[in-house]
């Protein structure tokens, strides 16, 4: 059915009041198939990309049916939980139930570590309709008393596939085995790979499941493209590309929480403005990270994975996955956070020799080829072999991720646009797997006169004694 206006749904006039104030008038393909299910007390499966409405999704059935019931909260004892992997998300679910819920009489709060855990236990104390809570804070309350699920009659696991992969399988059996087995269970994901379907099997009862895009692929509106580059070019690519032609607020991931600091720092002595955001900063240094990025302060946000789903910002118009992720699935959920709410957005991939195969990984997920932006001062071509054996007729191939040709051949190089974008052999183009781009390549322990090549410092590896005299590869 396809459902044209919010007005058409059997939300309540305060619910109703309260979208028009925020001029949503329009649900979203999400919102229009799970909303009547949800007001009928149906479980359901949500498979929908990041950007979609799936927090209104849930949100609006939960605070319709709240005023309804117009019961009074119960001291430590919620009557919906919903749970967030990331404290990011979980603060932003429970800004748009006070936004949706401006005039219902409901109490919320947010549990979630990295803070204080007194203002949470007060509010618990004085009865919260909603509970929107992180796992590992939820169960430290749990164990000390000041929550009590046995009273849920709603559970809202989002981002079901983000928890998986956060390792939070063990925290939501504690949790689940808690919660009353009558109860409406929605269940949210952005992808479904079969650890995530085995999960819902067990949780929900004759679900209703709605999928509004293909499991595993991408936002159509995002446009991706892949820069090849050596490594120790990435800083610069990156300086290079955020004064392109309209560039404006920039989120960039790193692998590391140090290489997302080091990287800000770097930008900054640049004349970027920017900041970064992982697990390792307090939750009052995340919030100003987030607030001086929304406010236009700081033009560019470095961030891990734990953030990739955790940033809500409107108009983001470039996603740059400065490292690639080694989970494929990051890949999605990281440009999502671009080309939200109907905007067009860009997504732009920095690969270097290292990296290949998670690109090819993300391709296959995908479905699609990723398009090659050459057009850089930094790019280095990725070569193919040379003809196939036996000289049959196709043609050179490309060769991803291993050295190319035969050991000590000769090869040519070709698109290095400033000429010093080599690789560690002779001949240029990338280095080896595991060679640093455009450098030395690395000293091959088990190959020096007494079977090893000694660190700085005259230390052998590992401090181990040389298993033979002569060298050779090992």
């Amino acid at each position: 059915m396809s459902i044209s206006s919010f007005r058409e749904l059997q939300l309540s006039d305060a619910i109703q009041d309260a979208l028009a104030a925020e001029n949503y008038h329009t649900p979203t393909p999400i919102q229009g198939q799970a909303i009547p299910h949800l007001l009928d007390g149906s479980d359901l499966i949500g498979c929908a990309q990041t950007g979609t409405g799936k927090t209104a999704a849930f949100a609006l059935p939960i605070l319709n049916a709240l005023e309804q019931g117009r019961r009074r909260a119960d001291p430590c004892a919620p009557r919906v939980l919903v749970l967030s992997p990331t404290r990011e998300l979980a603060t932003q679910i429970a800004e748009s139930f006070r936004t949706y819920g401006r005039n219902i009489k409901f109490r919320s709060t947010t549990i979630f570590g990295g803070v204080g855990q007194n203002p949470q236990v007060r509010a618990l104390k004085r009865g919260v309709h909603v509970a929107i809570a992180t796992p590992g804070r939820l169960i430290d309350l749990m164990d000390q008393g000041y929550v009590d699920l046995s009273q849920a009659t709603t559970f809202v696991l989002d981002e079901a596939d983000r928890m998986l992969d956060m390792g939070f399988l063990p925290a939501l059996k504690t949790i689940i085995a808690e919660l009353p087995k009558e109860r409406q269970t929605v269940f949210f994901t952005a992808t479904m790979p079969p650890k995530v379907a085995q999960l819902a099997e067990g949780l929900l009862r004759d679900p209703v499941r709605i999928e509004v895009a293909p499991e595993s692929t991408t936002a159509e509106r995002v446009e991706q493209r892949v820069m090849y580059v050596s490594h120790g070019d990435k800083k610069a690519l990156l300086e290079h590309s955020l004064q392109g032609e309209g560039v404006g607020r920039t989120l960039v991931f790193t692998k590391t929480k140090h290489g997302a600091d080091r990287l800000a720092k770097d930008l900054n002595a640049s004349g970027i403005r920017s900041d970064a955001i992982h697990g390792n900063k307090t939750q009052n240094k995340r919030n100003r990270a987030l607030e001086s990025f929304r406010s236009g302060r700081t033009q560019v946000l470095v961030a891990t994975d734990v953030a990739a789903r955790g940033i809500d910002v409107d108009g983001v118009t470039h996603v740059v996955n400065y490292d690639l992720p080694i989970d494929p699935e990051s890949y999605v959920h990281r440009i999502g956070r671009t080309g939200r709410a109907g905007r067009e957005g860009i997504a732009l991939s920095f690969c270097d020799l290292g990296e290949i195969g998670a690109l090819r990984a993300i391709e296959r997920l995908i479905r699609m080829s990723i398009v090659v932006d050459a057009d850089h001062p930094f790019h280095v071509e990725p070569r193919s072999r040379g003809p196939r054996s036996g000289g049959g007729g196709n043609g050179p191939r490309r060769n991803y991720g291993k050295p190319y040709g035969r050991p000590g051949g000769k090869r040519s190089h070709s698109g290095n646009a400033a000429g010093k974008h080599g690789g560690g052999r002779s001949g240029g183009g990338f280095a080896p797997e595991g060679a640093e781009s455009g450098g030395e390549r690395p000293k091959s322990y088990g190959q020096g006169p007494r079977g090893g090549a000694k660190r700085p410092g005259g230390k052998r590896p590992f401090g181990g004694k040389p298993k033979r005299k002569t060298g050779g590869d090992r």
